[in-house]
């Protein structure tokens, strides 16, 4: 019976040894940038809607952009950050403000 177990311990040993190691995806960065244009509320607005924050952390993040010109917004998957950039990108159009959204690898 002591053999058998060893079996075991050999087997498990090789499925470990075979095993890919699976890498993280690569994180991109999602940018608001500031203009002379478009409305501080409407920033909030964006957000609130696109990035689940609250108003108080909307706000104030409005005004990081307002004040350095550019703000993080969120870190995501590229599919992801690709995504919340080009539905910013549209709701802004819709609205006729020059909002630009952009992201960058971390």
């Amino acid at each position: 019976m002591a053999d058998q177990e060893g079996g075991d311990d050999n087997e498990i040993g090789v499925k470990l040894a075979v095993r890919p190691k699976t890498k993280r995806p690569p994180l991109y960065k999602v940018l608001i940038l500031n203009d002379d244009y478009t409305p501080m509320e409407f920033v909030v607005q964006v957000l609130e809607r696109f990035f689940q924050m609250n108003h108080a952390q909307a706000f104030e993040l409005m005004l990081t952009v307002h004040k350095k010109g550019v703000a993080v917004v969120g870190v995501f998957t590229y599919e992801i950050a690709e995504t919340k950039v080009a539905m910013v990108m549209d709701f802004a159009q819709r609205h006729q403000h020059p909002l630009q959204c952009t992201m960058e690898k971390e």
